[in-house]
């Protein structure tokens, strides 16, 4: 990956920054494939227990750089498909993380706009500074919400306020995505990154395996019957049920002290 991913890993958490503060970090290719490599990295490592993707500067991402598709429809002469340019670079990215069997937080320092916002959206928890917003910019521009967004704010918020929020441009502040449950957590820009990596680290000393089956469970309930839930869970739980973190979790319950989890 080039400068503008930035991956480095701290006790058990793997911190993505975005890395192009001075257009509030725009996606690029070169940036798109970045935090693609970054994504399988932080899977592939079983020392990572927790991922968070975050902006550098004051911006979380401001979405698609626009200016990078026109400089690429000059240099080839040919108009850019949006179509194969999702299912090629947003969409891969997307299914990374939610398959990617360990938490991911969206740490979302400033405006996440576009699909800026879809990859918020699409992290498994959102903590949000107090000067972070939501903005749905598609429509500003005639184009239809993309790279889950769809899928993902209509779940979170319902279909109407969903779809007022991309009719319009719409543009939710802090407080206003923390009452929704756009974001589950909101704090103080000053000690935001100290908030952000905190959380991380709890999460990191979980139970990393029974947290990525829950993910399992979960992504399979938003879609499936409720029998078909049913069965899922037992068929996870027998996964679960014979790891060494389960093991270690009884005899801690049992033994009243705190579980020492190994993530395995």
């Amino acid at each position: 990956m080039d400068n503008t991913v930035l991956y480095r890993v701290s006790e058990g958490v793997a911190t993505i920054t975005l890395n192009r503060p001075d257009v509030l970090n725009a996606f690029t290719d070169a940036m798109l494939d970045g935090l693609s490599d970054a994504l399988k990295q932080a899977e592939r490592d079983a020392q990572v227990r927790c991922v968070v993707i975050t902006g550098a500067g004051r911006g979380f991402s401001a979405g698609q750089d626009l200016s990078d598709v026109k400089r690429r429809e000059a240099e080839t002469g040919h108009a850019v498909s949006f179509a194969e340019h999702l299912r090629h670079k947003y969409n891969p990215i997307v299914m990374r993380i939610r398959t990617l069997e360990k938490p991911v937080i969206g740490a979302v320092n400033g405006v996440a706009a576009g699909a800026g916002a879809s990859l918020a959206l699409a992290c498994d928890l959102r903590i949000a500074s107090d000067k972070a917003s939501f903005v749905l910019a598609f429509a500003r521009v005639g184009l239809v919400p993309d790279s889950g967004m769809n899928y993902f704010l209509t779940h979170l918020v319902g279909y109407a306020r969903a779809f007022e929020l991309a009719a319009t441009g719409g543009r939710l502040g802090a407080d206003e995505a923390l009452r929704l449950g756009v974001v589950n957590r909101v704090v103080p820009v000053a000690g935001f990154a100290d908030a952000a990596q905190g959380w991380a680290g709890e999460l990191a000393q979980s139970a990393t395996r029974a947290i990525g089956l829950t993910k399992r469970a979960m992504n399979r309930g938003l879609i499936a019957s409720v029998e078909e839930v049913l069965e899922y869970e037992a068929f996870l739980q027998e996964i679960a049920g014979r790891t060494a973190d389960h093991q270690e979790g009884v005899s801690a319950f049992l033994e009243k002290r705190a579980p020492q989890f190994t993530g395995k």
